[in-house]
């Protein structure tokens, strides 16, 4: 049963799977939340910044690439993408091995923005985890992990 801390949504008469998936899914949703409030100010999401960042990962990757880097769906990565550009954040470039796809890159301006503000972004995050001690952390950390590897070896329906 709930309790007045808790919401519903995460109630402990839940298989364990379930109560995992809607805790994961509440996490996420709640972070994604905080990570916007943080952005919002400087007219970016928390998608947005997902995308620069696994950019910046993979050095030039396909809009093809990055949409299954973040789960994406071809579609909604071209929006994301059209509005980093219109930033000046993104650059789409021609791929000099096939002309007919496109690569995506940061820009320098990218770069420069997130060099700026990345100390308070992962101190803020540091923050969002408090909860947790340092091991419990490394643990979560870990288990987050083998989670996602195993989820990436499945194929999707």
């Amino acid at each position: 049963m709930s309790t007045p801390d808790k919401s519903p949504f995460l109630d402990d008469d839940l298989a364990p799977p379930v109560r995992a998936f809607r805790a994961t899914l509440y996490l996420a949703q709640r972070l994604r939340y905080l990570m916007d409030e943080r952005l919002r100010a400087d007219g970016l999401t928390t998608q947005q910044a997902a995308l620069l960042t696994l950019v910046g990962a993979l050095g030039t990757p396909s809009l093809k690439q990055a949409a299954a880097g973040l789960g994406s769906t071809h579609q909604n990565v071209a929006q994301l993408v059209q509005a980093l550009q219109r930033k000046g954040l993104l650059e789409v470039r021609d791929d000099p091995a096939d002309g007919r796809r496109k690569l995506l890159a940061v820009t320098e301006a990218s770069r420069a923005y997130w060099a700026a503000r990345d100390d308070g972004d992962h101190a803020a995050v540091a923050g969002w985890f408090t909860a947790l001690s340092p091991a419990e952390l490394g643990t979560f950390a870990a288990l987050t992990d083998r989670l996602v590897h195993a989820l990436d070896q499945r194929r999707l329906p």
